[in-house]
């Protein structure tokens, strides 16, 4: 039996016995995307199957560096209540192959009970049952770049990070050179894609040195944010296995335009038929689609932060660095937030260019979805659409996009279509891991300010 076979416990169980393994891997995401996970045996296993399993919620209460959220608003866990387990389900259907160790499988996981309220997976589901209310499946397929360098884990810290040697040297997009002479790496990571069950539509070259951009395949949208956060995850390991690291940060260096994490989204009614697209209209755009792109557009300064997740997520949402900089759309238009891709029943779709590489797959596929479910179900009307470069044209002071986490963090609290969407709890613990991201960063000095002023003021 295939790992992609599996949609049931007992074809997990099934799975398991045949290749007679005594342990497997669970894992799960936390609030910043970050795999957490475990070997567990086999009789443990077949148990979480029927039952669930308790996984230590400090996973929910810490940062992506193990630092616990110290601070009021963190009300689900943290020292007063001792981070007891929380409970979670095992996910049959999410059984994959992990190449590098011989028939091992890994299950992903999600948070239940009173954790489902913050578990990222969690509220990704919350948005496709307020899809499904409106008679309406969500399509989805991200796009991520990254930089591949010929570092360890141990050198970069040896190097304080700086002065690393990226795998490629040069700005060299689309470069049918690279990619030849480092074949390898490509059919590697191909292989690795397509044994891991989230198989890649593209890979390719983009500006600057050693940067890639992987598009992975479209899918409905639960499983396509499974796929997305796994990919990230295992391209790491991937590089690292190889004498190489990849990195999703945002924007790793001052020289180089930041990494994107776009997100295409389209829309089918209960007969599987496509809602975004209408022959009889301009450019094949639905009112519906219309509709969607108003609320995206209308709700995206409020819901940043869920998009743009990380301090460093700011660094990139600068003018000229193929980053949005306000809340825009156009047809065909790169320089705008929201680009609409007009074409047949199966490819009309809008692609939300805001997304940073570093964001929580299911947390910013959750805002860009329910932000557009929210203009269906109300009818919003979005601005005229942006012709020529959206960066050198003035825009109305509503579509700006707040400038750091922690305007973007405030924005989010005060959202009343945020806590609708999504919950109180939600908003309110998010919200918060947030502001911590943004006091912990306030508490260091960075080189730029050694250098401006460590003399001269």
């Amino acid at each position: 039996m295939r790992a992609s076979e599996v949609r049931t416990a007992a074809d997990a169980r099934r799975i398991v016995e045949e290749r007679q393994l005594r342990h497997v891997k669970l894992g799960v995401f936390d609030v910043d995307g970050v795999m957490r996970g475990k070997y567990m045996s086999r009789e443990k296993f077949f148990s979480a199957l029927d039952k669930g399993f308790g996984f230590c919620d400090v996973v929910l209460g810490w940062d992506s560096n193990d630092q616990l959220y110290e601070q009021p608003g963190v009300e689900y866990t943290g020292w007063h209540t001792g981070y007891p387990d929380a409970p979670v389900r095992v996910l049959a259907d999410t059984c994959r192959e992990l190449p590098y160790e011989d028939g091992m499988l890994i299950f992903l996981g999600e948070f239940r009970d009173e954790a489902e309220g913050i578990c990222p997976r969690g509220i990704l589901r919350r948005v496709l049952e307020y899809a499904a209310e409106q008679g309406l499946e969500a399509k989805a397929a991200f796009e991520y770049e990254f930089f591949l360098f010929r570092e360890t884990p141990d050198s970069v810290r040896e190097k304080g990070f700086r002065n690393l040697q990226p795998a490629t040297p040069g700005f060299f997009g689309y470069s049918t050179l690279r990619n030849s002479v480092h074949s390898q790496w490509y059919h590697d990571i191909l292989s690795l894609c397509e044994e891991m069950d989230f198989p890649l539509e593209g890979l390719h070259t983009e500006t600057g040195p050693g940067v890639l951009e992987a598009a992975i395949a479209v899918d409905g949208a639960q499983r396509a944010a499974d796929k997305a956060a796994l990919f990230k995850t295992f391209l790491k390991v991937w590089a690292q296995r190889n004498e190489l690291m990849a990195t999703f940060m945002a924007r790793w260096s001052p020289e180089y335009p930041g990494q994107s994490g776009h997100i295409h989204i389209s829309l089918v009614d209960e007969q599987q038929r496509a809602v975004f697209h209408d022959a009889g209209e301009k450019h094949q755009m639905s009112a519906a689609q219309r509709h969607f792109v108003a609320g995206q557009q209308q709700l995206m300064p409020e819901l940043l932060a869920m998009l743009a997740q990380t301090v460093n997520s700011y660094s990139r949402l600068v003018p000229g660095f193929w980053a949005p900089t306000d809340a825009t759309w156009g047809v065909e238009n790169r320089t705008t937030a929201l680009r609409v891709i007009p074409g047949n029943e199966r490819s009309q779709r809008v692609e939300y260019r805001l997304g940073s590489a570093d964001a929580n797959p299911y947390i910013a596929l959750a805002a860009a979805l329910g932000a557009g479910l929210y203009g269906l179900e109300n009818k919003l009307e979005p601005s005229n659409p942006v012709t020529g470069n959206a960066y050198e044209q003035q825009h109305p002071p509503e579509q700006a996009l707040p400038t750091s986490l922690a305007e973007a963090s405030k924005r989010l609290r005060a959202s009343q279509v945020a806590r609708q969407l999504f919950g109180d709890a939600f908003v309110e613990h998010y919200a918060t891991t947030r502001e911590w991201e943004q006091r912990e960063f306030n508490k260091h000095v960075t080189d730029w300010e050694l250098q401006r002023y460590f003399e001269i003021i």
